[in-house]
């Protein structure tokens, strides 16, 4: 499935788990992980290609449908487990009603999903117009060229200071390998360290290549951010896919990575996403909830660039202007956040990996991954 500006390769958790294999074994084979084309697999061979999830129907109350969403390695044959991907979240929700994992309502469907990586429960609202499950549409989201069926994605709070910043403060200085910048550590969609722009040297317009030539330091913030964000200890390794790291910066002329001329005047602010090892295409929707609730903060990095009085957000990304959008509860808390994107079915398959036909230990998963085998069994 394409969902948003991401391709995901959705298993369903019976087909995975039937397998005498690890169920990292099982992703990190199917997408040809361990080589940087993904040449003998069904990977796309960047961070946006190299996804998966794996599907089932809900077994507790508040969701109709349960996933799993592992980030699957490129170079490496590892797959991370500790974040969510809210594009591939679009697409599953796509998928469960194409699979009749929820029954169609009408010209406009709602399927509740859990994310099991983090116990998150989001709400897709997909077209299905005259009450079928559609195959295509024309909904374009910018970074991609071709249309797809509008799905609005939602994310639930609350989203507010004491529950959503793990230090409690909206921004702060923070070192990272001897450079200091100001930032906003977030833990809204996805835990986040956004950087102000102008504290490292970045007006969050740069290009694609431009931000590579900053991964170093970028990379250092990251590993700060995750000790922050209480994910590893001092002096551990951060993950690769969090925390998102970006910079962000106000609005300025740029043009996007395919040479689109965009206007100051036709965006709130500007946004530079880390995803894994390079420059994100656009940005990651659990990265845009993240800056949402940070500029629905005041004194975030985020907030200081465009105000108060706000309930929406035109993020400027390297793909082009992503509009994300806001409620806040009777107690000024952000209760909801929405995006509206687009997604396709690009296949149904029957992916072959190699396999010796003897069952192989099972190392100790996160307790996310045994919970995802146990709602198949």
């Amino acid at each position: 499935m394409r969902g948003g500006t991401s391709k995901c390769w959705i298993f369903a958790a019976d087909a995975v788990t039937a397998l005498p294999l690890d169920l990292d074994v099982v992703l990190a084979s199917a997408l040809g992980s361990g080589d940087l084309r993904q040449i003998d697999g069904v990977g796309g061979a960047t961070s946006t290609t190299s996804k998966a999830a794996v599907v089932s129907r809900a077994t507790g109350p508040g969701a109709d449908v349960e996933y799993l969403f592992g980030q699957v390695g490129i170079a490496e044959r590892i797959v991370e487990w500790g974040s969510n991907c809210g594009n591939c979240a679009t697409a599953v929700g796509l998928y469960a009603v194409q699979e009749g994992l929820v029954a169609v309502e009408g010209e406009v469907t709602t399927v509740r999903l859990r994310n099991l990586n983090t116990g998150a429960v989001l709400q897709t609202a997909i077209a299905t117009p005259g009450g079928r499950a559609p195959r295509s549409g024309k909904t374009l989201v910018p970074g991609v060229e071709s249309g797809g069926v509008p799905v609005e994605l939602t994310f639930r709070g609350p989203f507010d200071l004491d529950r959503s910043f793990p230090t409690r403060r909206p921004s702060q200085v923070v070192d990272a390998g001897g450079t200091t910048a100001d930032a906003t550590l977030v833990n809204a969609g996805a835990p986040a360290i956004l950087l102000d722009a102008h504290s490292v040297a970045m007006t969050a317009t740069e290009s694609a290549e431009a931000v590579a030539e900053r991964l170093p330091m970028l990379t250092a913030f990251r590993a700060a951010g995750a000790v922050l964000h209480g994910l590893v200890p001092p002096g551990r390794p951060a993950p690769n896919a969090v925390p998102k790291t970006g910079v962000a910066g106000p609005a300025a002329d740029y043009r996007t990575a395919n040479g689109k001329l965009i206007r100051a005047q036709d965006y709130d602010m500007s946004v530079r996403m880390l995803s894994m090892h390079a420059a994100h295409p656009a940005i990651g929707l659990t990265s845009a909830v993240a800056v949402a609730t940070a500029a629905a903060t005041h004194g975030s990095v985020v907030h200081s660039l465009v105000g108060d009085g706000r309930q929406s957000l035109r993020i400027g990304t390297l793909a082009g202007v992503v509009e994300v959008r806001w409620t806040r509860s009777p107690d000024g808390a952000v209760e909801a956040v929405s995006l509206r994107r687009a997604a396709r079915r690009l296949a149904t398959a029957v992916v072959h990996i190699p396999f010796s036909g003897r069952p192989q230990h099972q190392p100790e998963k996160r307790p996310a991954v045994a919970a995802a085998l146990a709602v198949s069994r």
